[in-house]
């Protein structure tokens, strides 16, 4: 059925999504190859020294975030504001605050969570950051990110502790689980899922920031940085 789906995309399409793969599949080994840290689903904290910093500024942040959420109706579902993540977001169920898009800074934003705005502007190389809040019951499916030319950076800030079973993330063949003011940190190049079958939200950090590469590998991706702002993603 797939390959009879696949035949009837005009040709042209066809092509695209060809060439796109190829692209994707090189960019993936070439990031692999220039990379200053391990490629791994789970990238240790220690490669890190902001990551302290960013622990220590928990409380503000999370108080921040608990004032937001007095008014739910005025956060945005994530594909509202990037329209490339219907797939995966749907409804109301998960629910992004964004204060920084591909190294923009959303000012309104930053001046509503000014302890925030301070920690994220302390993180080199920070590209995109937003509260990032999933509802009770809601599975995000599973999905990659474009490009290892980024990595994520998890700060957990509402986490349900009672059902550690029914609240996780999977990342390649790694279950990994958040903790209050701990941060984890993972390529979304490897597929990844997330799954909240609590009662209860749960609430992150979300930071993408740029993978440590050596001189060609950043030059590169500079590249693809600049593609990715006037893309929908």
């Amino acid at each position: 059925m797939a390959d009879n789906l696949a035949e009837q995309r005009p040709f042209t399409q066809r092509l695209f999504i060809s060439l796109g793969k190829k692209i994707l599949r090189w960019s993936g080994e070439f990031e692999a190859r220039h990379s200053l840290i391990p490629t791994t689903p789970k990238i240790e904290n220690c490669h890190f020294p902001w990551v302290e910093k960013l622990e220590a500024a928990y409380p503000e942040i999370r108080e921040e975030l608990i004032e937001l959420l007095k008014s739910p109706e005025k956060i945005p579902a994530f594909h509202q504001i990037s329209p490339d993540q219907q797939r995966i977001s749907k409804g109301n169920n998960w629910k992004t605050f964004g204060m920084y898009v591909f190294g923009e800074r959303i000012d309104n934003n930053c001046r509503l969570c000014p302890h925030t705005a301070k920690a994220l502007a302390a993180i080199p190389n920070m590209r995109t950051a937003m509260f990032s809040i999933l509802q009770p019951h809601y599975h995000i499916v599973p999905h990659r990110g474009p490009s290892r030319a980024m990595i994520r950076v998890h700060l957990g800030l509402i986490v349900p502790t009672h059902q550690p079973d029914k609240l996780w993330i999977r990342v390649d063949d790694q279950i990994l689980h958040w903790r209050e003011g701990k941060v984890i940190i993972f390529d979304d190049f490897y597929e990844h899922e997330v799954r909240n079958d609590t009662d209860e939200l749960r609430a992150v950090l979300f930071i993408d920031i740029d993978r440590p590469m050596d001189k060609l590998g950043t030059c590169v991706n500079k590249i693809f940085f600049n593609l990715m702002k006037v893309s929908p993603y």
